[in-house]
């Protein structure tokens, strides 16, 4: 087991504007291992374009650039020699809506291990069901790899997406409002989910829901027009904030 409180993530001054339009600002703030850090605040505030940059997703957007550094084990990703595919195997993506490929469900956690070299037929049957299992999908799906990962429910499908990110063994896991398009039920499984997954991955997660974020994560980043208003402990910024837009925020006064 890693140590405790380690970080694994450090993001430093970071910048970043669309063309001549600034979108985050100064952005200092670490992300530490085997922890769920929550990203929050109101809607256009720069939490997904925040998260992003962590595994250089922003890199596809046009007119796009960065000032600052964001570091990972003491690599800089965004450093000039820095292989941008590493990065993205090591900084795993789930996405607001369930994204399943239109393939089987087995080619669906298959697809990413053939991509990264793994070809053998057993060590992939190994390696589907592993992730499968991490993300609590096996049993319900271990009869129907071959179906098509369309006919699996929401939350069944987003599930199938996080067993995806952890086929190719990720140290994080990044997770844009993973639950947004979910029930309750679904929600549920999932917020279970990340804390047991906390145990071996780091886990960033941005949320519009000031609940979930107090279930789930054990730091908390709140955040206001690109900027980073304050950071700490989540029981801290939940119950003792210590900026009054913090508060303002979390009490529901605006957002």
């Amino acid at each position: 087991m890693t140590c405790k409180n380690k970080t694994k993530m450090n993001i430093h001054n970071l910048n970043l504007w669309y063309d001549k339009s600034q979108a985050l600002y100064d952005i200092t703030v670490p992300v530490l291992e085997n922890k769920v850090t929550a990203i929050i605040g109101p809607s256009g505030c720069g939490k997904s374009t925040l998260i992003r940059c962590l595994n250089r997703m922003n890199d596809i957007i046009g007119k796009c650039r960065i000032e600052g550094s964001v570091m990972m084990d003491d690599i800089d990703i965004y450093g000039k020699k820095t292989d941008v595919v590493e990065v993205r195997k090591k900084v795993g993506m789930v996405f607001q809506k369930p994204n399943p490929f239109p393939k089987s469900i087995y080619e669906n956690i298959a697809y990413g291990c053939r991509i990264a070299g793994i070809n053998n037929k057993k060590k992939l049957d190994e390696m589907v069901e592993h992730s499968l299992k991490e993300a609590f999908l096996w049993e319900e799906v271990a009869d129907r790899l071959d179906e098509s990962a369309m006919g699996l429910s929401g939350g069944q499908q987003q599930r199938l997406c996080i067993a995806r990110a952890l086929a190719i063994e990720p140290d994080v896991i990044l997770m844009d409002e993973p639950c947004s398009a979910l029930d309750p039920i679904a929600t549920a499984k999932i917020e279970d989910l990340i804390r047991i997954l906390v145990k071996n991955y780091t886990v960033v997660i941005v949320t519009h829901n000031m609940q979930q974020a107090a279930r789930v994560s054990d730091y908390t980043a709140y955040m206001y027009l690109g900027k980073l208003i304050e950071y700490g402990k989540t029981k801290q910024i939940f119950e003792n904030p210590t900026e009054e837009s913090t508060e303002n925020y979390i009490t529901g006064r605006f957002g």
